[in-house]
């Protein structure tokens, strides 16, 4: 027990030297722009977030920060296990696209921290002109844009073929992914996965759709990476 604590109160100067924790900083930040950087180019979507960017230029950081105080200090590694341990994170997982990107971050970090740093930087340049290269040819891009479309009826009405002719005239396909209650009951939500014909104007199908029964309660939005 005691050479537990005298292990954690050692001179952190018998670690890592000020030269190393200059390097070590200046790679991992830099390493964190490139990333940050490389994530909103290859983000088609406009509302990207600042504060995921800029979290991707602290996660090197800190990382290597961690790895650097914690060293070979059998000591300092389980302080570190146990703070880490009562995190509790309350934000749910992202798009997989930021999870990769976080895990790139993290990995990032790790390489500068251990003093990996012209390596940790060439596998940080290597793979972000990797996504830039794969994010110009389209890589893993449908061939059709297929749309989430949510349609909400009231609880009489027979939904099964009621919009058979607006599918037909406005899509080239059009499945039904799933059917849930809503209002206690007194509503259906309807989702359904729909390819747009060509040159179809979105308004225009909302509207067919929209008033096949009256008003009812349309959405049309893009697939989530991750349908719930």
């Amino acid at each position: 027990m005691i050479d537990f604590f005298a292990n954690v109160a050692a001179d952190p100067a018998e670690t890592f030297s000020v030269t190393a924790a200059i390097l070590t900083f200046l790679f991992s930040a830099l390493s964190g722009v490139l990333i940050g950087l490389t994530y909103r180019f290859t983000n088609r979507e406009a509302n990207v977030h600042q504060n995921f960017v800029l979290t991707l230029f602290m996660l090197p950081v800190i990382m290597s920060v961690i790895i650097l105080f914690v060293g070979s200090n059998v000591a300092r590694a389980f302080s570190l296990a146990g703070t880490v341990s009562i995190i509790r994170f309350r934000s749910t997982a992202g798009d997989p696209k930021e999870i990769g990107y976080v895990f790139f971050s993290v990995a990032a970090g790790l390489a500068c921290g251990v003093g990996f740093y012209v390596y940790g930087f060439l596998f940080v340049v290597l793979l972000c002109a990797v996504m830039l290269l794969l994010e110009k040819i389209g890589f893993g891009a449908g061939k059709c844009a297929m749309r989430m479309l949510k349609i909400t009826v009231p609880e009489s009405m027979n939904y099964a073929d009621a919009f058979s002719e607006v599918f037909e005239n406005f899509t080239d396909t059009a499945k039904l992914y799933g059917v849930k209650t809503a209002d206690l009951g007194s509503v259906f939500v309807l989702t359904y996965h729909v390819v747009l014909k060509k040159d179809t104007d979105e308004k225009s199908f909302i509207d067919a759709v929209r008033c096949l029964n009256g008003n009812l309660t349309v959405a049309l939005s893009d697939i989530p990476a991750v349908v719930k």
